[in-house]
């Protein structure tokens, strides 16, 4: 393609690069002394979620960089015998997954990322879990989150509503990142809750499997 070509930019797009560019500033500023405490407080808030303390299976990830922190939650889950699956990032972007197994099991992959060293068990694999715990950058009131806009989990999202699957979505978050708005295109789904530090957070969101 030409430098300088290629498809236009929408206002809702550039609404939320700025909108993603502002959070990750202030991610950026928070030391790995704050990151950890606060990874601590949100595993025993995301433990009192009723959905999640009666999984059977959880979908979640493992965090990086100053992104809330989600060890001590994953450790958690595996202890009390919840099977957790963890990503695995296929060349195009899209999800494999795999179970976690402890935090020895976990190898080093490309953009920083962490993955279980275990069986891939398939994209599809994600539609038997019971939760599915996803990364975001904020949330609004009406539960659209805002990702990181690499478009991963809006396949696994739209894999989950294309199966039937029923899974509570919930994302992890700090307390600043409930936001008044962020703006929403038709493919967005909504999350029920969002987990910060200060407690867990209700929206009115719909299963996926009910929207067009």
């Amino acid at each position: 393609m030409p430098e300088g070509t290629g498809p236009p930019v929408s206002p809702t797009d550039g609404s939320k690069r700025a909108l993603r560019e502002s959070i990750l500033a202030v991610r950026a500023r928070l030391t790995a002394h704050d990151a950890e405490a606060t990874a601590t407080v949100l595993s025993e808030r995301a433990l009192e979620l009723p959905e999640l303390a009666e999984a059977r299976s959880v979908a979640a990830y493992v965090s990086v960089g100053r992104e809330p922190g989600t060890l001590p939650l994953l450790e958690a889950l595996h202890a009390q015998g919840v099977r957790v699956l963890l990503p695995v990032l296929l060349p195009d972007n899209d999800l494999d997954w795999a179970a976690y197994e402890g935090t020895h099991r976990l190898e080093r992959a490309g953009r920083g990322l962490l993955e279980p060293d275990g069986p891939r068990l398939g994209p599809d694999a994600v539609t038997e879990a019971d939760v599915v715990l996803l990364p975001g950058l904020a949330v609004d009131g009406k539960g659209i989150r805002l990702g990181r806009g690499g478009g991963s989990y809006d396949r696994v999202l739209a894999r989950i509503g294309a199966s039937g699957a029923r899974p509570a979505l919930a994302v992890l978050l700090y307390d600043a990142e409930l936001v008044g708005s962020v703006p929403a295109e038709p493919h967005d789904l909504p999350v029920a809750a969002a987990v910060t530090p200060s407690g867990i957070h209700r929206f009115e969101a719909p299963p996926p499997h009910h929207r067009g």
